[in-house]
């Protein structure tokens, strides 16, 4: 995997990519997510990088761990997933997205169309 260097850490691209095959149902609830080893070696990336996802994920109770057989995606975790990404979006990415079409001057309507059209 390519990751972007101006943006977010690579530890917080894999935690989305993580996400993203939550989301897209590539990893279903009490699915046993890849070792840190084995992420590291698909994703071409030092083996601390991944741990520092594998904690986060951990700590947003997103995936779980069983003693002595790996981590595991939590039942809760495509919700805990679409709680975080709203936020972001409504926190972050939607503030910008606003300030962007100010300057542009792009109404609304002009933004409902555009969504209508990919969606």
């Amino acid at each position: 995997m390519e990751f972007q260097t101006n943006a977010q850490p690579i530890f917080l691209q894999i935690y989305d990519l993580i996400c993203d095959r939550v989301l897209s149902g590539q990893i279903k609830a009490d699915d046993q997510i890849p070792s840190v080893r084995e992420l590291s070696v698909e994703l071409e990336v030092n083996p601390n990088t991944v741990m520092r996802t594998i904690e986060r994920l951990m700590q947003q109770e997103i995936i779980y761990s069983k003693r002595g057989k790996g981590n595991y995606l939590s039942e809760n975790a495509e919700n805990i997933i679409r709680e975080v990404r709203t936020k972001r979006l409504l926190e972050e990415k939607l503030p910008a997205l606003a300030a962007e079409m100010k300057l542009l001057h792009f109404s609304t309507d002009d933004l409902i169309k555009a969504l209508q059209s990919e969606c």
